[in-house]
């Protein structure tokens, strides 16, 4: 950890130091006074400088937290306002309470690669609140990488071939992955559809199965520095990400273009899997691994910074909120 704050960064308040990974990624750590009793109260009394450190680096962590899930809850609104329910969902995971949830449900033996929340759809949370409530014996961490760095990182003509966006498409079978009722959280035809026209998907019905198609930007900007950050899922949506002998036998079952997640540029035409691999070693070569402890409470600008999962042994569980 640096001993000090840069002199630019003394305007932000108590921020006690920063975790740095090559001069790449950076995250502001605040350990809670040892005498805090209204934890809700300190955040929403630092709630600027929280939000001023998270606009200059992506990451907030407050160390020290109980956990608690009403805690919890309070100090989500406190920071980020009212948390949001986890819609158009494309991952496992399970409802706690509230708008609380657990982290993405994926087999411990697999990475999740770094990646901006949402970044698929056309709505997404701008904060992600992570409360480590039992760190796994090994692993488990929740890396970040700064998605302007990313940006950045990415080799120029990977980032002309990605001009024109990425075409994601879902088929969504009962027997396959997530059923629609489960993704859009209905058991309404009309509401998918409804859903579906107001953001921009095009969606037909083959049965019981659901199929959609939908065009996004492959960058945005974002609001603090204006600066663009690489803002997409392709390489998580693409049949490339697949364990190998899941995409195999996938593959003998259905065409590529009816796989439960597939992305396109947006011409429609395939990405190539050496660009995505390049683009998740880019990922890696930015990212922040900073070891989960009891009570730790990540906040995430989801623009600013992109966040993953290590494989992990032993029981694990994060809290995970959005706003």
């Amino acid at each position: 950890m640096a001993p000090a704050l840069p002199a630019e960064l003394a305007h932000l308040g108590p921020v006690a130091g920063v975790l740095e990974s090559n001069g790449i990624t950076s995250a502001a750590v605040y350990p809670l006074p040892d005498d805090l009793v209204d934890i809700p109260g300190w955040a929403r009394e630092h709630r600027a400088q929280i939000r001023a450190a998270l606009a200059r680096f992506g990451v907030v962590l407050l160390r020290e937290v109980t956990v608690d899930l009403n805690l919890f809850g309070q100090i989500v609104t406190a920071v980020g306002g009212d948390a949001l329910p986890y819609r158009d969902r494309s991952t496992p995971r399970s409802h706690v309470d509230g708008n609380i949830y657990t982290s993405t449900e994926y087999p411990a033996d697999q990475r999740i690669p770094l990646h901006n929340e949402n970044s698929y759809a056309d709505i997404w949370p701008a904060t992600l609140f992570f409360l480590c409530a039992t760190p796994a014996e090994q692993g488990g961490q929740t890396p970040v990488a700064d998605s302007r760095a990313v940006f950045g990182r990415i080799d120029a003509d990977i980032r002309t071939r990605f001009a024109d966006g990425i075409v994601y498409t879902r088929t969504y079978r009962d027997e396959l992955g997530l059923g629609w009722q489960e993704a859009f959280q209905t058991d309404s035809r009309s509401e998918v559809e409804e859903y579906c026209a107001r953001h921009g998907q095009h969606c037909e019905w083959d049965g019981p199965v659901l199929r959609t198609r939908f065009h996004r930007p492959a960058w945005r900007t974002e609001g603090y520095s204006g600066s663009p950050v690489w803002f997409n899922q392709a390489h998580l949506f693409h049949v490339s990400a697949l364990d190998e002998e899941i995409r195999e036998a996938l593959l003998l079952s259905y065409p590529e273009s009816d796989l439960p997640r597939n992305a396109y540029h947006g011409d429609g035409s395939p990405l190539s899997a050496a660009d995505l691999g390049r683009i998740d070693e880019v990922y890696r070569e930015c990212a922040l691994t900073i070891p989960w402890r009891r009570g730790d409470l990540m906040v995430v600008d989801n623009m600013v910074a992109a966040h993953g999962r290590m494989p992990y042994r032993g029981p694990r569980r994060v809290l995970v909120a959005m706003t």
